[in-house]
């Protein structure tokens, strides 16, 4: 007599919830090698959390009215931090007595030497202390932007020092004195793009101030940790990393070489006549160069396709107007005529390329961009997802899109 075998109701229920686990696991491991993996990648103030930001700002969800008076209390940072190291650097030049020589025009309460007298005394020596900023009758300003925990503890202090002295800001930036001490700003480590906002003082002051796209792409926020952001792109999943660029940040980017599919790696065009900000005896674009060597030439990249953004190109076109590149003395093997911005940019493209040992730099894996741009960070980056989605359909087996 034949005995059918039968199952535990217990067993099969486990067997088919093993058989469901292994399936989701290998659905989300097929997701996993599906999705692109992006790492921006070069040293400090290069540009690279603004190319993040325009990421974000072209693929991404628009910013929370929380996140926009954080950068709103940044931008006032950056000016108060800005111009204490300009008005630092007025005083190293010597130029304190041109200040008694500026015409009083317009209906300015205080001459440009008074409004640089209380910005050193309560900005730069801090031998005064500030009150705080309230309006003429004496009440509190109702400010849009106020205070905010996201933008940390001196942010926010900076920004109440702002508020209370954006006058004498506004008075000694508008000088002659001023103006050429902005011309020798390379010896001092201040962003070129804030100038911008030492322009638009008034409007930042405003209490119904409310930051703008391009405050925000301009706004600094020195990156101290990783910060990922995930993005849908023509059906494509991208994930996009970004790491400090200061030397003490750089340990950290270990953690995220793993599956790279593609690196973007950003160096400042400006940097050529700078110091490194955490090392004054160190160039800036030579620190971009031997960076962008052990990118090109680790072990870690050999699959990877590595993108060069040579950034700030309207800041560089600007500076090589009053800045030789020939007379710094890391490169003063350049040949090309002065004030000529498409040598210079050509001479630095070839610097680059030097760089590696083996394998060849692509022309179309170069961009030359200006990251504050959105117009023409839409265009680079547009390429830039189309070129990294035909690789990694090359390595894996198929033929790239057009």
């Amino acid at each position: 007599m034949g005995c059918g075998s039968s199952k535990d109701p217990e067993t099969a229920a486990a067997a088919t919830k093993s058989v469901g686990v292994d399936k989701n696991l290998k659905q989300a491991k097929n997701e996993e090698m599906c999705k692109i993996k992006m790492l921006l990648l070069g040293a400090g103030d290069s540009g690279k959390s603004t190319i993040f930001k325009q990421m974000r700002l072209l693929y991404g969800a628009p910013r929370t009215d929380d996140e926009l008076r954080m950068y709103g209390v940044v931008v006032r940072s950056n000016i108060v931090v800005t111009i204490r190291k300009l008005v630092s650097h007025l005083r190293n030049l010597g130029l304190e007595d041109s200040l008694d020589k500026e015409s009083h025009t317009g209906g300015d309460a205080m001459t440009c030497r008074q409004a640089y007298d209380k910005l050193v005394a309560h900005l730069v020596d801090k031998s005064e202390t500030t009150p705080s900023a309230q309006d003429s009758d004496g009440e509190d300003k109702k400010d849009w932007v106020g205070q905010n925990r996201l933008a940390g503890l001196a942010a926010n202090e900076d920004a109440k020092e702002f508020l209370t002295h954006h006058e004498s800001i506004r008075i000694l930036w508008q000088s002659k004195t001023m103006a050429k001490v902005w011309d020798k700003r390379s010896a001092v480590d201040v962003g070129d793009s804030h100038k911008d906002f030492l322009d638009e003082v008034p409007r930042i002051a405003s209490p119904d101030f409310k930051p703008t796209t391009k405050d925000v792409l301009i706004a600094r926020v020195r990156t101290t940790q990783i910060v990922m952001e995930k993005y849908k792109i023509n059906g494509a999943e991208f994930e996009m990393y970004d790491v400090g660029g200061q030397r003490s940040e750089r340990r950290k980017w270990i953690h995220c070489f793993d599956d790279v599919m593609a690196v973007i790696f950003v160096a400042s065009l400006s940097g050529y006549d700078q110091a490194l900000a955490e090392a004054k005896k160190s160039n800036r674009m030579i620190e971009a160069l031997e960076l962008f060597r052990s990118v090109v030439n680790n072990s870690s990249f050999e699959k990877t396709s590595i993108m060069l953004f040579l950034n700030k190109r309207d800041i560089f076109a600007e500076k090589i107007m009053r800045s030789d590149i020939a007379a710094q003395k890391p490169f003063s093997d350049y040949a090309g005529p002065t004030k000529d911005y498409d040598r210079g940019v050509l001479y630095f493209i070839q610097k680059f390329k030097e760089s590696l040992i083996d394998g060849v730099l692509r022309d179309s894996f170069i961009h030359v961009t200006c990251a504050t741009d959105t117009n023409n960070m839409e265009r680079v980056l547009d390429n830039t997802v189309t070129v990294i989605k035909n690789e990694n359909l090359k390595r894996s087996g198929f033929q790239g899109i057009d």
